[in-house]
């Protein structure tokens, strides 16, 4: 059953293990041996997570003679960020429209006193 590279991307980000190795990524190639040094893992644990980067076209691994280098490839990263995008600003809308409404109640509380949706009590104190 094929999957989407959307899905394929954050199946690949789900793992802390593969988010440090792309994070060392960043600062440039890396051979396996390097990017296993953090890690309390066997490097066949390490290329088994590389090997889900590279399926999820997150990494490229090169070859130079016994040595693979690892580089990062960012193109998913900006698929997955353009489909972030939506819902961030769905989001900052919705804090934007609630930051209103908040202000809307303090103005009212300013104006009248009190919230204006608080109840009374009466004088044992129960709500009326």
């Amino acid at each position: 059953m094929p999957t989407d590279t959307l899905s394929t991307t954050f199946a690949a980000l789900a793992d802390p293990t593969r988010r440090a190795i792309l994070a060392r990524l960043t600062s440039g190639e890396a051979f396996v041996t390097e990017l296993a040094g953090p890690f309390e893992m066997s490097l066949p644990a390490v290329s088994k997570h590389l090997k889900v980067l590279e399926r999820a076209g997150l990494i490229a691994r090169g070859r130079e003679a016994q040595w693979r280098p690892c580089r990062l490839k960012a193109g998913p990263l900006k698929d997955a960020d353009e489909w972030l995008e939506r819902y961030r600003r769905f989001w900052e809308e919705s804090f934007d429209r609630l930051d209103e409404y908040l202000g809307e109640i303090q103005k009212q509380k300013k104006k009248y006193g009190r919230n204006r949706f608080q109840k009374k009590e009466d004088k044992n104190g129960r709500r009326k």
